[in-house]
């Protein structure tokens, strides 16, 4: 029979801390009474408590409140400097950072072209990204967002070619970074941590289960279910660019990372040619994707052309969706991505349209609501809880 843990004064010494220290998070500064009446605490343990967590550097005087006269009162607030976390989101192209402190404020931000071409060209420019952007010496925690997942098996980056991720196909990669930057990294799909940002801020909030679309240059999906990200045996979960869709080339045709299945069908270069071919015009498949959305609200030729159009694109989406669909039942679908962001309402009425006309579940489907780099934003929450787990719990006996 198992023996409950006592409850010794240490431990519950810890408890108060960590209650404290929430409650400094979500509400801001706090006077001693507050931090008392939020806590159940007697106003010699919150004295007591107050004066612990000054003296581990967790918590710092803000001032003095007025209250009745000649009545004041000190106010508390969680120490900024207690942590550091920093968001990066790695692409072919650049790489886009983002640090704050405990609190969630940010601190920096800095965008480095040209993420590296080699192991250890991967690390320097990933500590120069960090040091563009003012990234303190004690940096605890970092989230790299990335296209592909990492293989728990083999610890090695899959589901990316080397023209994705130059540089990155290294044995240990989390360890690799996580020696050669000096601090603990975690690596995450980019589009999980799209998820991650819209269960947070967006349209998934209260949502257990539920799938992002994001259509883009290249497809991908997140998966969330009961309430928590679903990554897959190898990480990877959601990686539906490569998915078989009816009329598209299979990986036996064309290679096994090779543009076959649900990408060739709707990725971005597919989009523009499929556009293109009902005489919409635009040098980027988003810029034609748009183009096309405000088209279809004139009238003419030209507008039929453009619906017509964006019902091709959507149906090609909705088959996709339809496979997922089914398959997982979900509550909710967010869409999000170059293509379906430049549609907006009226792409995804279609897609909906189309997706309800092939499964019997008839989710709704919403375009996503998160501003900014959705990225770097589902990246930073995810540093943030893990800093704040570890902080928060620093009281605790060994």
């Amino acid at each position: 029979m198992t023996q409950p843990t006592p409850g010794t004064p240490s431990l519950l010494r810890a408890i108060n801390d960590r209650a404290a220290l929430q409650a400094l998070l979500e509400r801001g500064p706090l006077t001693r009474p507050e931090i008392g009446a939020l806590t159940g605490l007697s106003k010699p343990t919150a004295s007591q408590l107050l004066v612990r967590l000054q003296e581990a550097g967790l918590v710092v005087l803000n001032g003095i409140r007025e209250g009745l006269p000649g009545r004041t009162a000190e106010v508390y607030r969680l120490n900024p400097a207690a942590a550091h976390v920093a968001a990066v989101d790695v692409t072919p192209a650049h790489i886009d950072v983002r640090v704050a402190d405990i609190t969630g404020t940010v601190v920096g931000e800095h965008r480095l072209p040209t993420p590296g071409r080699s192991a250890g060209d991967v690390v320097e420019r990933v500590r120069a990204a960090l040091e563009g952007a003012n990234a303190p010496a004690d940096l605890r925690h970092a989230v790299i967002g990335v296209q592909g997942a990492i293989d728990p098996g083999t610890g090695k980056l899959a589901y990316a070619t080397s023209k994705d991720m130059p540089g990155w196909h290294i044995p240990d990669l989390v360890s690799t970074l996580s020696e050669g930057l000096g601090v603990r990294v975690a690596v995450e799909n980019n589009v999980n941590l799209v998820a991650q940002a819209e269960q947070a801020h967006g349209v998934a909030q209260g949502h257990q289960d539920f799938v992002l679309l994001w259509a883009d240059e290249g497809l991908g999906s997140a998966l969330v279910l009961g309430g928590r990200l679903h990554r897959g045996a190898t990480g990877g979960a959601g990686e539906v660019g490569y998915m078989p869709a009816p009329g598209a080339p299979t990986a036996r045709e064309a290679g096994r990372y090779a543009n076959h299945g649900y990408q060739a069908l709707t990725g971005g270069p597919a989009v523009l040619k499929i556009l293109r071919s009902y005489g919409v015009r635009g040098s980027t498949f988003a810029q034609a994707v748009r183009n096309a959305a405000q088209l279809s609200e004139e009238t003419g030729k030209r507008a039929d052309n453009a619906r017509a159009g964006l019902r091709d694109v959507a149906a090609r989406l909705a088959v996709g969706l339809a496979s997922i669909t089914s398959v997982v039942d979900p509550e909710l679908i967010v869409l999000t991505g170059g293509t379906l962001m430049a549609g907006g309402e009226t792409l995804r009425e279609l897609v909906e349209r189309e997706l309800h006309a092939l499964t019997i579940p008839r989710p709704p489907l919403l375009l996503s609501a998160v501003e900014g780099n959705p990225v770097l934003a589902g990246a930073l929450d995810l540093a943030l809880a893990t800093a704040r787990e570890e902080v928060f719990s620093s009281t605790l006996p060994a």
